[in-house]
């Protein structure tokens, strides 16, 4: 079996383009997270653009959204990862049209491994779904010139 070359990835770009968190993405979800104590927080509502079965939000679409929270609790804390491994529990369908708030915040930290969790809720507070994820640190200092990150 071949061994795939080693990958540098540049923490210090802006990442206009990010599916989660570019504004200049035509498709992207366009996040915007905001740091609250030591939780990432974020709202959105899902469009159409983003369903799988008529009127449900798409289970990999869910799944990038809890990414997207767990990259962020851990930017806030000035590490930039990359995700390893990824869990997400589905607990009700999220509608489209329905109004979100994302929350994510680090766990743990081990070697060279962040632990981090998110969770996806309607507006009256009710557990839509919720991840956990181990990222590996890429560095612990991220650029003051990159407001954005890359999951």
């Amino acid at each position: 079996m071949k061994t795939k070359p080693r990958m540098r990835i540049d923490t210090s770009q802006r990442y206009d383009q990010c599916f989660g968190c570019g504004p200049k993405n035509p498709i992207g979800l366009k996040l915007s997270f905001k740091q609250d104590g030591k939780t990432a927080r974020a709202e959105f509502i899902p469009t159409e653009f983003y369903q799988s079965w008529g009127g449900i939000v798409h289970g990999g679409i869910i799944t990038t959204i809890l990414d997207e929270a767990m990259f962020y609790a851990a930017f806030f804390e000035g590490v930039s990862c990359v995700t390893a491994s990824i869990e997400a529990k589905f607990r009700h369908p999220i509608l489209i049209g329905e109004p979100l708030t994302i929350t994510g915040f680090v766990t743990g930290k081990r070697g060279k491994l962040v632990e981090t969790e998110a969770a996806i809720s309607s507006m009256d507070g009710t557990l839509l779904a919720e991840g956990k994820a181990k990222q590996v640190i890429l560095n612990t200092a991220p650029s003051s010139e990159s407001e954005e990150g890359e999951t």
